[in-house]
């Protein structure tokens, strides 16, 4: 039992650990799915399952990639838009992955190991606040706040540095990408070791870059036979991602501007959609996203995004019929499941939003949004002690301490002991110091 509660008190803080960055984690199915695709082959080659590895990405315009643990890759919206090509960001994604591979993260890991279970806490809880850019709220924490003492834990060695490129390269290599991609991404860093700290992007300060390190990238790139495989896909899912990024996250003028009016591709398609519903402009949007849908008749994403473009134009039951059909092509998809369940709540459907929220944190406990309207389904139902257990896991996610300890001992006191709540509720009291 004793070794049963540390396992899932270990969770629990690996999850506060990279999951507290979901205040600026851009979180779209569509996106995350697309990443994945480009990095299933690099995962493959690694003797890792793609089940086991997600690829996030951080809202941060700055140029970024970085691993906290042995199963998630988080990459900067920054550094994908500035990408030129598929293999470029596979040439990302096969470094990071590399660094997993290779054991890095359980080593750095390791050597904190002598910490006492209160201070890993703090240590977890500074790196949430950090990641979630609340450098006033980390201020108390065990860890401390300096954005040197962040980049301390997330820096490799060069030694690290060098296996990870030359491991990450080889991935590259034998699923038939070409390698020199990587060489165009550390191009994109030159210069940057000259500039003060804090001009820097922060990969340079987390990723040593120097001419050596240049020097032998390029001569392992070029040394490295590369074995044929057909990517042909790659670029349009490297397309799409990109695509729908900075129509998301770029002002919808500039997107009009990049994408022509004349351009009938789905990609394009789906930029304007996403530009003129940013716009407010409901009809034109509704037309775009509406006209892709034709295209795209069974494309998961296509209905996900129609369903949210329903949703915040207050078409609530549109919405419900638009997310459902996004479930039924795709039933497993947690952050589908959580879309469809908010639309369900806003129907006032709550028996069938709790069953729908339950099944997508049965598949991804990590996303706030999504504990914010569990908790609310919960207390519509009647499920008071359920509602502050999903209360307080948002709050340790998001690196709330106090307000977590709140929910969790009153979860504990409306729960029966030993039940799974219960549980829930006490293993965030242990790992935030409340008393059970």
């Amino acid at each position: 039992m004793r070794a049963l509660r540390i396992g899932c008190l270990a969770a629990l803080l690996a999850l506060v650990a990279f999951a507290a960055s979901a205040r600026t984690l851009l979180r779209d199915p569509d996106i995350e799915y697309a990443l994945k695709k480009l990095a299933e082959p690099i995962v493959g080659v690694s003797g890792m399952s793609i089940g086991r590895i997600d690829i996030m990405v951080i809202h941060d315009d700055r140029m970024n990639a970085f691993i906290v643990d042995d199963r998630t890759v988080f990459i900067h919206s920054g550094l994908i838009l500035r990408l030129g090509s598929a293999a470029e960001l596979q040439s990302v994604i096969a470094h990071e992955i590399a660094h997993i591979a290779n054991g890095h993260i359980p080593r750095r890991l390791s050597n904190r190991r002598a910490a006492s279970r209160s201070a890993f806490a703090g240590m977890a809880l500074g790196l949430a606040a950090a990641l979630a850019g609340e450098s006033q709220a980390a201020a108390g924490l065990a860890i401390g706040t300096q954005s040197s003492a962040m980049a301390a834990f997330f820096a490799h060695t060069r030694a690290e540095e060098a296996a990870a490129d030359a491991s990450g390269l080889r991935f590259m290599a034998e699923v038939g990408i070409d390698p020199r991609a990587a060489i165009g991404v550390l191009e994109r860093f030159r210069g940057q070791e000259a500039l003060a700290a804090p001009r820097r992007d922060p990969y340079v300060q987390t990723h040593p870059l120097t001419r050596d390190r240049m020097r032998a990238v390029e001569g392992m790139a070029a040394g490295l036979r590369v074995i044929p495989a057909d990517r042909s896909s790659d670029e349009y899912w490297f397309r799409r991602a990109q695509g729908k990024l900075g129509a998301f996250v770029r002002s919808p003028r500039e997107t009009l501007r990049k994408v022509k009016s004349s351009d009938g591709s789905d990609i394009a398609v789906m930029r304007r959609a996403i530009a003129y519903h940013r716009q407010a402009n409901t009809q034109k949007a509704r037309a775009e996203i509406d006209r892709l849908a034709a295209m795209r008749p069974t494309d998961p994403f296509v209905h996900e995004l129609r369903g949210q473009i329903l949703m915040e134009s207050r078409a609530i039951g549109p919405a419900v019929q638009a997310y459902g059909r996004a479930v039924e092509l795709r039933p497993s998809d947690p952050l589908i499941l959580a879309s469809y369940g908010r639309a369900l709540l806003a129907a006032e459907r709550y028996g069938t939003a709790l069953d729908v929220l339950t099944r997508a944190r049965a598949r991804d406990a990590r996303n706030p949004v999504l504990l914010r309207d569990l908790a609310v389904a919960y207390a519509r139902n009647g499920q008071n002690g359920m509602a502050s257990v999903s209360t307080a896991e948002r709050y340790a996610m998001i690196g709330q301490a106090e307000d977590a300890v709140i929910h969790a001992k009153r979860a504990a006191g409306l729960l029966p002991a030993g039940s799974p709540g219960r549980r829930r509720a006490e293993d965030i009291l242990a790992a935030f110091g409340g008393s059970q």
